[in-house]
């Protein structure tokens, strides 16, 4: 039978139930037992594809080609699972299916309301997911924080889950702030206290608190928190500043957390081996080896999370490879106003990211002309190869004007074009090319060496592509297409006589896990140390 654990966030937003749910997630895995993990997001939009990363983070995409939060790409790297849409629950999504059912009259003669519709609905969604993959353990992060009025719903719909499911099957985990005063040298552990307060308030007593602070918490502080919170001290547990993300599982599990977890659950008792884990948490903190310095070039620079999946790859790919990555966050709109090259000469290797729209466009070919013409490493991500495309069409071709439709729709030499079947598209959430597509690579090239395999899968998330009718033309002038999709499309570039310069109109960071980087990203890096 399926058992529950429902995490909570208390005080503020981003106090880290992503991470700690992960850790959670990961300490459990590592006894052996089959965890799935939910994302509960209590915004109207049906999924993340519409937001702006300023607004939200990136859009993590799934295999099956989800636009999710965030979250559900802690879940994969800690996990080292692949989720789906299943994974990523939100009240557009809730509200959407009541709604049909409504229309379709599965409710006849009801009056439809929040409970109990929308909460059954919320529960019958969580249930699915124990029930498809099996799992022994579904774990439920309810986003944003206790409080906020739209996530009510889903508190309710949690705590109708333990009041329907057996006794043990269900329990609670609240993960608050608790603010540490430098200047008295104080933890405060108020607004933790009102957080939990307010979840008794609508019915859950949390079975557990992880008190998220700077430092971590002493044993007087703990038993303050119990007091007032009604939960044993020593189901108090302190989730404190750490170098990486990576280490919260460990340090959370060296305090008990998961006998603690699996005592409430009534399961049998198990040591979770961290073995390669902890390698390679020891490989990230590592203060000595070489020092390579990475360029990443892109329009929401401003808030690191918007390429967070970049960010962690770069970080798997440099522990398997014993270096220090530093990274130089370039918005790309300052290569457009100053000099490229007095930014970009001290980068060992270029990254251009993702993104849509013109803002900051020309900035990013900037940043590629530099790469291409410096011989320095390079690596186009999605945008990033069209926009190499763009650079090679109007440098190295000599196409004046060329560029992408979706920035100049009257260019006069369109290398990149709308993909046909988006041309009839009229809405925008979940209409892109998304998911993992299958790319057969081209023998003897360097994607085929860098892969090792004749065909590969990767995620994707776009509208455009490289448009047929200039591909001749550019592979005449020594570009080298070097992965196909099975309809023709472009996938992979490079340039033969360059240090490494390849693209992909891919997302390979979406894979990339800790004890397994992604290959592209090993070979960008092999590249910067002279590898």
């Amino acid at each position: 039978m399926t058992k529950y654990i429902v995490v909570t966030g208390g005080v503020l937003s981003s106090v880290g139930k992503g991470t700690v749910s992960a850790s959670l997630g990961l300490i459990l895995k590592n006894m052996g037992y089959n965890v799935s993990i939910i994302k509960v997001d209590p915004y109207i939009n049906v999924d993340a594809g519409t937001m702006n990363p300023y607004m939200h983070g990136e859009v993590f995409v799934t295999e099956d080609g989800a636009e999710t939060d965030l979250d559900l790409g802690h879940y994969e790297r800690f996990l080292n699972i692949n989720t789906s849409k299943h994974n990523n629950i939100t009240a557009g999504k809730v509200y959407f299916e009541v709604i049909r059912k409504e229309r379709e009259g599965k409710y006849m003669g009801q009056t439809v309301q929040i409970i109990p519709h929308v909460t059954d609905e919320i529960k019958a969604m969580v249930r699915k997911v124990g029930e498809v993959e099996k799992a022994d353990i579904v774990i439920v992060e309810v986003g944003g924080t206790v409080g906020d009025i739209e996530g009510l719903p889903f508190l309710e719909a949690m705590r109708e889950l333990r009041l329907e499911e057996e006794e043990h099957n269900v329990i609670f985990v609240h993960v608050a702030l608790v603010e540490y005063l430098s200047v008295t040298g104080e933890l405060k552990t108020k607004p933790l206290q009102h957080s939990v307060q307010e979840l008794r308030r609508i019915g859950i007593q949390p079975d557990i608190v992880i008190a998220r602070s700077i430092i971590e918490l002493d044993e007087d502080t703990k038993r303050k928190i119990a007091l007032f919170t009604n939960v044993r001290p020593e189901y108090i547990f302190s989730s404190y500043d750490v170098e990486t993300a990576y280490e919260v599982p460990l340090i959370l599990q060296r305090q008990g957390l998961g006998a603690r977890v699996t005592s409430k659950l009534g399961l049998p008792q198990k040591t979770p081996d961290f073995g390669e884990w902890e390698k390679f948490v020891y490989s990230v903190k590592r203060k000595e080896g070489k020092r390579v310095k990475i360029a990443l070039v892109g329009k929401y620079t401003k808030l690191k999370d918007s390429y967070l999946s970049i960010k962690e790859a770069i970080y798997h790919a440099s522990a398997h490879l014993g270096v220090i990555p530093e990274l130089l966050w370039i918005e790309s709109s300052d290569l457009e106003r100053e000099n490229p090259e007095a930014i970009l000469k001290q980068a060992e290797g270029i990254i251009v990211l993702p993104g849509f729209g013109s803002r900051g466009t020309e900035g990013k070919i900037k940043a590629i002309n530099y790469a291409r013409v410096n011989n320095v490493p390079f690596l186009g991500i999605c945008f990033g190869l069209q926009l190499a495309v763009v650079e090679f069409a109007r440098n190295v071709v000599g196409l004046q004007g060329a560029h992408s439709t979706e920035i100049d729709p009257n260019a006069p030499h369109p290398v990149v074009t709308l993909l046909d079947e988006q041309k009839k598209v009229t809405q925008f959430g979940g209409t892109m090319r998304l998911g993992a597509q299958r790319i057969s690579l081209v023998r003897g090239t360097l994607a085929h060496s860098i892969y090792g395999k004749d065909v590969i899968y990767e995620r994707h998330r776009h509208r455009y592509e490289v448009n047929p009718s200039y591909v001749d033309l550019l592979q005449k002038h020594g570009l080298t297409i070097s992965g196909i999709s099975d309809n023709g499309l472009v996938e992979m570039i490079e340039l033969k006589d360059h240090r490494f310069f390849i693209a992909t109109q891919a997302h390979p960071e979406f894979k990339s896990r800790p004890l397994n980087p992604a290959p592209l990203f090993l070979g960008f890096l092999r590249a910067v140390v002279g590898n």
